[in-house]
């Protein structure tokens, strides 16, 4: 990972772009605010030691080996993967991972397959199965590490489609996996675009954008940070106020306790208390303010919760989605959380802490100015990371190689064992039978003595 001190002057450099610009026009940037060719440069991945295997032949070996109930490697996975050369197979390689998954080796699916898996997807246009296959981490086995989940976010943001590029964010917030100020920074960079287009969104989805909102933007305490933090808790306190607590934190790493949308006024008041720039944009509080008007004013309870969680929900999921008094009083407590929306947010203009650039633009200049020296740290750590994945497949190799030696030596052994026991037996046999023989050829000649 990248040192907490390197990690902490990138982002100071990003507090300082937030603050110093106006109005940026995402158009103006000419995409160099996206990660660079050397970034997403193949070269280094493709230089590794190859081992060229016929994908029909390993399909072979792996179906015999799971029709006699038996584990299949990770090598072999692994050289399924490598071995990809077309769009067809890695609709072949998709089916093999999912067998790997509910195999007895299910927790050995290396790291190196799993990032080589979304390259291969994104190399023969398949981007839509890698998706697929890291919002069904659990049936695929598929948890890249931040660099992978930083290629496919980048690979969606480039061709604009930013509700894709927000479902990996939310798999990075689902693993936690925001340590990366570039990670960071694309997360917030898709967050903001996708928000932008003001999308009408379900509740499921606005739970995800919210809880993605809120985990990146505890990253950094700026203009950018605070002003994803409020709307974050703002949307968690829309789906809390509708849905109930329960379906605010099932199967998601946020805090269980009640009051979401008291937590995003908990925002306002710190950077009303808070000294020097920091500030929280002005398109921000409008989405704030629109949510809280888009919940019900009526003493009505809560709905309750649809299950959106990884899990498919079930009869006892369903029973703790439901609402209770708790969650009613919470819901109650709107109309003060509305009041003290406006007396802070009046506040806030008469302080000259709304800041006038939209989120969208704080967050491409925070692009634009800082995600090139964020990339540094990122290639050197890549680079160490497919040496030691390098050195730990060589080791496997070994090891399967010493196996294979060792098993064949058993088996001529075996061989050998059954072959002696097989002479042995023989020898019995035409012992027995001369014996028997010569006691018969002692017999005729009495017998013929006698005549």
């Amino acid at each position: 990972m990248v040192s907490s001190n390197m990690a902490a002057s990138v982002l100071k450099r990003c507090a300082t772009a937030a603050v110093k610009v106006k109005s940026l026009s995402p158009s103006l940037s000419a995409r160099r605010w996206l990660l660079s060719a050397a970034y997403t440069d193949t070269k280094m991945w493709e230089a590794r030691e190859k081992d060229p295997q016929n994908l029909a032949v390993l399909a072979n070996t792996m179906d015999r080996t799971y029709d006699r109930n038996l584990p299949v490697s990770s090598l072999i996975m692994s050289r399924f993967v490598d071995n990809i050369s077309s769009r067809e197979e890695i609709d072949q390689a998709e089916y093999y991972l999912y067998k790997f998954r509910h195999s007895p080796n299910c927790w050995y699916l290396r790291d190196w397959t799993i990032h080589g898996w979304i390259r291969q997807c994104l190399k023969y246009g398949a981007r839509d199965k890698a998706l697929h296959t890291l919002k069904n981490k659990i049936q695929y086995g598929i948890f890249p590490d931040d660099f992978t989940f930083n290629l496919l976010m980048d690979s969606f943001i480039k061709d604009g489609d930013f509700k894709s590029a927000c479902s990996v964010v939310e798999e990075v917030m689902l693993q936690e996996a925001f340590e990366l100020p570039s990670t960071q920074i694309l997360s917030l960079y898709a967050l903001g675009s996708y928000l932008a287009t003001r999308p009408q969104l379900a509740v499921s989805e606005e739970r995800a954008l919210g809880a993605s909102l809120l985990i990146c933007g505890q990253k950094q305490d700026n203009t950018i940070g605070l002003s994803a933090q409020l709307l974050g808790n703002a949307f968690l306190g829309k789906v809390e106020n509708l849905k109930g607590i329960h379906a605010v934190f099932k199967g998601m790493p946020l805090f269980w306790g009640r009051g979401y949308l008291g937590r995003a006024l908990t925002i306002m008041e710190r950077v009303a208390a808070a000294s020097g720039d920091v500030k929280l944009s002005k398109d921000t509080l409008g989405y704030v303010n629109d949510l809280l008007h888009d919940l019900p004013l009526s003493d009505s309870s809560p709905e309750e919760s649809d299950s959106s969680g990884e899990e498919s929900g079930g009869e006892e999921d369903k029973k703790e989605d439901t609402v209770d008094e708790d969650d009613q009083a919470e819901a109650a407590k709107l109309p003060e959380y509305v009041k003290k929306f406006k007396e802070l947010s009046s506040q806030l203009e008469s302080q000259g802490k709304v800041e006038s650039t939209s989120f969208q633009d704080l967050v491409t200049a925070l692009a634009q100015q800082n995600l090139a020296a964020a990339e540094t740290p990122d290639l050197e750590q890549y680079e160490s990371r497919v040496q030691a994945w390098e050195a730990e497949k060589r080791q496997l190799i070994q090891r399967e190689k010493e196996m294979r030696e060792k098993a064949e030596q058993e088996k001529q052994e075996r061989l050998a064992a059954m072959a002696a026991a097989q002479q042995l037996a023989e020898d019995l046999i035409r012992k027995h039978h001369g014996v028997v023989g010569y006691h018969r050829g002692s017999m005729r000649r009495m017998l013929w003595g006698m005549f």
